[in-house]
């Protein structure tokens, strides 16, 4: 059975593998081995996902099989680009499920814990940038209401890239939709 909790720090070295790796077999293809290796071990070292996990600001979640993580979601609450509309929003920063396990439901699941958390914390919306080539992600967070309001450059390695930036308010969410 799959469960979903918060992440701990002893977690770490277990995100940062799982990040890597989702990452890695999700966007090498489409970019060089320079600008993947810069990226990956600037993001996704033990020490900082020891960072993120301690950060105040930020929470993550992981899906995990028998003890196995197959899914993570990182929320950051703090401050937004101008394009994001509402009061309070919250970024979902990243939001990784094991290709072994797409079309699961795991990545709907994950998004509900999301929204779950975001108005726990009284948030009115919920942000996210996505690569303009991903789109098998864009088409998951079109399913869940998400709309286009701007862009933003996502540099990885020496490669500036456009990520879009993808809003979705939190009134009017329906847990038998999406």
């Amino acid at each position: 059975m799959v469960t979903i909790r918060r992440a701990v720090e002893a977690d770490s070295a277990v995100l940062a593998e799982f990040g890597a790796r989702t990452f890695f077999e999700t966007f090498a293809s489409d970019n060089t081995p320079e600008n993947m290796d810069a990226y990956l071990r600037l993001t996704f070292s033990p020490e900082k996902q020891a960072r993120e996990l301690s950060d105040p600001n930020t929470i993550i979640f992981v899906a995990e099989l028998d003890g196995v993580v197959i899914g993570s979601v990182k929320l950051v609450d703090g401050l937004a680009p101008t394009c994001i509309s509402g009061r309070h929003p919250i970024e979902i920063a990243r939001l990784y499920v094991d290709s072994l396990y797409f079309r699961s439901g795991i990545g709907s699941r994950l998004m509900r814990c999301c929204f779950d958390e975001a108005a726990s914390k009284g948030c009115d919306t919920v942000w996210l940038g996505v690569w303009e080539n991903n789109y098998r992600a864009r088409d998951f967070y079109r399913k869940w209401n998400f709309t286009e309001v701007g862009s933003h450059i996502f540099q990885l390695g020496d490669d500036p890239q456009i990520d879009l930036l993808l809003e979705r308010p939190l009134t009017g969410i329906d847990a038998s939709s999406s």
